[in-house]
């Protein structure tokens, strides 16, 4: 574990850097946004990349950019024409994307500095952020306190605990808004990425990219059918310009028994999986990357990173048919979300080696 200076906010606040590693994996992130800044790791032929999109330095991560790696409050996802009614009272957001809540607001979860402290947890290095959000930040109600702890273990599994205390009922969806390119961020598309996800049904939305009224709509034998691993490109075009829709994680995931998601990328043999105790994922392609200037010189452009953000489902605060969102005073509000990086190489039992992965 390593701690380093990442560099100075207006305030003059402090900004830091933290490395972790494990066997053949690293991992980074800041107190800033709680933000993942990157995850290095070998491929099939030793090649090591950095496999997250995102920054070189601070500074970009003050400005607008596509949530690289943040961690997203209140509310991650789109809340239908900025509010919603509780208890009798209605609360206005803050409104932005055509007039929906989106991620948390104005300055949301992703745009404060967290507390931070290193520690390490059965010999495995670890990082727990904190922060305090006040009654009526972003038009939310009640006192909360949120923490994320970020453990990485010797064979590529990281995993991040999610907890918030509340003092009065509020909508909460904590999610990290990672971009994944396995091939190694800046090296092309996500496209001939394979995927298979452990999800029947989907929710289709309108034109805000808010759910329609209704049920889950079945994905069978149409583009939103990854139940049999399918390249993400290849029925894209019939689901628009690309996929940014919530999926339904299927029961017998969600116990935490299975992943849910498996992601493989051919060349270099690098494989995701992924466990969640959430109901939902976003499954985001990227579509709106227009040339944003990344690490190193790199050039981010559409379906350049893969997005799979654990979370309730959009609108969720204004939809008494989904799953409940809130969190109660005096009720711990605890989620997980675990990431199993591997390669698949004909070494079974190597550190890393994706023939140690239990499915």
């Amino acid at each position: 574990m390593e701690k380093k200076s990442f560099g100075l906010l207006s305030s003059g606040e402090e900004v830091s850097l933290y490395i972790l590693e494990s066997g053949d994996f690293r991992t980074t992130w800041t107190d800033y946004g709680a933000t993942w800044l990157g995850f290095t790791m070998p491929d099939k032929k030793g090649r090591t990349d950095d496999i997250l999109l995102g920054f070189s330095c601070l500074e970009p991560y003050l400005q607008p950019h596509p949530y690289f790696g943040s961690t997203v409050g209140r509310y991650a996802n789109r809340i239908a024409d900025a509010k919603f009614a509780l208890d009798g009272r209605e609360y206005r957001l803050f409104a932005q994307d055509t007039g929906q809540h989106l991620h948390g607001g104005r300055r949301g979860f992703s745009r404060r500095l967290w507390k931070s402290e290193m520690d390490t947890i059965k010999g495995s290095p670890a990082l727990r952020l904190e922060l305090k959000s006040l009654d009526g930040e972003e038009g939310f109600p009640g006192n909360l306190s949120v923490a994320c702890l970020v453990t990485l273990g010797l064979e590529g599994r990281l995993t991040l605990d999610y907890e918030a205390v509340t003092d009065r009922r509020t909508p909460l969806n904590l999610c990290n808004h990672a971009y994944f390119n396995l091939r190694g961020e800046g090296r092309g598309t996500v496209l001939d990425h394979s995927l298979d996800l452990r999800c029947s049904s989907y929710l289709p939305v309108d034109e805000r990219l808010i759910p329609l009224k209704g049920a889950p709509r079945s994905v069978e034998a149409g583009p939103f059918d990854f139940r049999i691993s399918k390249t993400l490109g290849r029925d894209m075009a019939a689901a628009g310009q690309g996929y940014d829709h919530c999926f339904v994680i299927d029961e017998e995931c969600a116990a935490h028994a299975k992943p849910f998601a498996h992601l493989s990328e051919p060349e270099t043999g690098r494989n995701l999986y992924m466990w969640t105790s959430m109901p939902g994922v976003q499954l985001y392609t990227g579509n709106n990357l227009n040339g944003i200037r990344g690490k190193n010189g790199s050039v981010y452009g559409p379906y350049g990173g893969i997005c799979l953000e654990t979370q309730y489902f959009p609108d969720s605060p204004n939809r008494e048919d989904y799953p409940s969102c809130l969190a109660e005073p005096g009720k711990p509000w605890r989620h997980r979300t675990e990431y199993q990086f591997c390669v698949q190489t004909s070494k079974a039992g190597s550190a890393g080696a994706c023939g140690a992965v239990q499915e």
